[in-house]
């Protein structure tokens, strides 16, 4: 009998799973696909409506809140999506544990969009919805609310179902990066049902679709709990060990509630007029913070944080990954603001004398990711085995010139809609096809250079740099969405322009970072 080498039984004892398996993968990971499946199900059917409700007039069921402001909004929203994924991690950590975070946020989630579809409901089963002429405090109130717990309740439920996944495979298991894969395919599958479900709904009344998306997350919940023996042993209770980490966990409850109790009363102060809201003036303050924040931890990392002459090269080449994130980033996210907007005013949607309803467009992406995700890992792996293929800096970069050309797109269609004609729906289509193969070149690499690029010591805090940087990218684009989305005959007008900025800017950065590519390299030194 042949002798199997001492290298390959290592090899086949990291791939060995414990428990129940289906198709070679734990039974977890369907768990957590489905769960995962859902909540983008509900924060993807949510976000389609979102600018559209906003925007749309008080008499036609929505808000009637001018671009400016609704675009701001939305920015803040998706920023603190984003944002809240820190602190969220840092409680399943050391209070909660992965798999009750996981739980406790879907549940905020769904109390969420159900405040949002409620009051709505309520009106749309009354005799009274032709008579609505102003906007209650309940309807806004429960608006902003909504918004509050969804953003509360993915910050906990998001990073953390991720980490989950990582733990059904033991360490070195070739079958982990396949889990990962059948995992974020949930992802785009609930991020491609979603819009078209939850759109349908919304245009017989904006609440149900909000319902829809709350339901969605609402069986996420209850699949979890069915299943979630197959997760025992994973992600389970942080436990103290000793007395000082008693005293500390009780210490970080107290402060966190306190905080908590802080952050409601000013939030019902904002709601009963005490505080003035300005979701633009907020979103510029926000936008400062960040900054300010970014540029001190990096400065304390680079004056006090010890690193070495290698790290400290690394750091800059992190900085310099992260400065482009933000940029690609706000300028891909205006998908669900001004470019949804475009679709709903300047778009035909007319097909067969049926209107295609806006959100419909939102599935673009995902049904393109879904189509070529596989294409792009197979030719990166391609061109490596020939040693062609691109650094991680020019993959950067082609995700902005994709990005740029893309809304080179948009200002010919722009051209046509400020001529006063609708645009044909392919101008939007083909933009979202070069959006997603930009975001195919630039978006997975981002994550992964920046794990190997950090300081060992600091690798927890480079990640939520990159996801700081993500939200950043998230606020800007809600203040640019309001510069374009041709609200008024004016804005209208200057459209076509306002996006070939857009374009000299992406494009620009792009060419920059290529002519960058060998200095970031040299400042990678060996990470590739």
């Amino acid at each position: 009998m042949e002798k199997i080498p001492n290298d390959s039984l290592k090899s086949l004892g990291q791939d060995i799973i414990e428990g129940p398996t289906i198709f070679g993968h734990p039974k977890g990971l369907m768990t957590l696909f489905f769960t995962e499946m859902w909540e983008r199900f509900s924060y993807y059917g949510m976000r389609a409506l979102l600018i559209l409700f906003m925007t749309t007039p008080i008499i036609g069921g929505g808000l009637g809140f001018d671009d400016r402001t609704s675009t701001a909004i939305y920015g803040l929203y998706t920023m603190g999506v984003y944002l809240l994924a820190l602190p969220g991690g840092w409680f399943a950590d050391r209070l909660f544990g992965l798999k009750k975070s996981v739980w406790y946020g879907g549940i905020i989630i769904t109390i969420g969009h159900f405040t949002m579809a409620v009051p709505g409901m309520v009106y749309f089963f009354s005799d009274h919805t032709s008579e609505i002429t102003e906007l209650s405090s309940l309807d806004i109130n429960s608006f902003f609310i909504g918004l509050i717990l969804i953003v509360v309740g993915t910050g906990l439920l998001k990073p953390n179902i991720s980490s989950i996944v990582g733990q059904l495979y033991p360490a070195g298991s070739s079958k982990r990066d396949a889990g990962f894969s059948i995992f974020y395919m949930g992802i785009n599958l609930g991020a491609f049902i979603a819009p078209i479900a939850c759109s349908t709904l919304a245009v017989y009344n904006w609440h149900l679709g909000f319902g829809l998306a709350g339901l969605g997350m609402f069986i996420g919940l209850i699949q979890y709990k069915l299943t979630g023996k197959y997760l025992d042993g994973k992600g389970e209770d942080v436990k103290a060990s000793s007395p000082t980490e008693l005293e500390s966990r009780a210490r970080m409850i107290k402060y966190s509630t306190l905080a908590m109790m802080i952050s409601i009363v000013v939030v019902i102060l904002m709601f009963m007029g005490v505080i003035p809201i300005d979701a633009f003036a907020i979103s510029k303050l926000a936008y400062n913070i960040i900054g300010i924040i970014t540029v001190l931890y990096f400065g304390y990392i680079f004056l006090f944080g010890g690193l070495n002459k290698d790290e400290f090269k690394k750091t800059w080449a992190i900085v310099i990954v992260i400065i482009f994130s933000a940029l690609f980033w706000s300028g891909f996210e205006q998908a669900g603001s001004s470019l949804n907007l475009f679709a709903e005013r300047f778009t035909d949607r007319s097909f067969m004398g049926w209107e295609i309803p806006t959100g419909y467009f939102q599935s673009i992406n995902s049904m393109f990711i879904i189509l070529f995700a596989p294409f792009f890992g197979a030719m990166w792996v391609w061109l490596g085995r020939k040693n062609l293929e691109p650094s991680s800096p020019l993959k950067f970069a082609f995700g902005l010139l994709l990005l740029g050309v893309g809304f080179l797109v948009m200002f010919f269609a722009a051209k046509i809609a400020a001529s006063g004609d609708l645009a044909a729906p392919t101008w939007l289509i083909f933009t979202y096809l070069l959006h997603t193969f930009g975001e195919l070149s630039l978006s997975p690499v981002g994550l992964s250079l920046t794990t190997k690029l950090a300081p060992e010591k600091y690798q927890g805090q480079m990640m939520g740099m990159w996801f700081i940087s993500v939200a950043l990218g998230n606020l800007i684009a809600g203040r640019i969405a309001g510069e374009v989305s041709g609200g008024s005959e004016e804005a209208l007008q200057a459209m076509p322009s306002q996006y070939m900025m857009i374009v000299a800017t992406v494009v620009g950065a792009g060419v920059l970072l290529l002519l960058l590519s060998r200095p970031i390299k040299k400042l990678m030194g060996n990470v590739h």
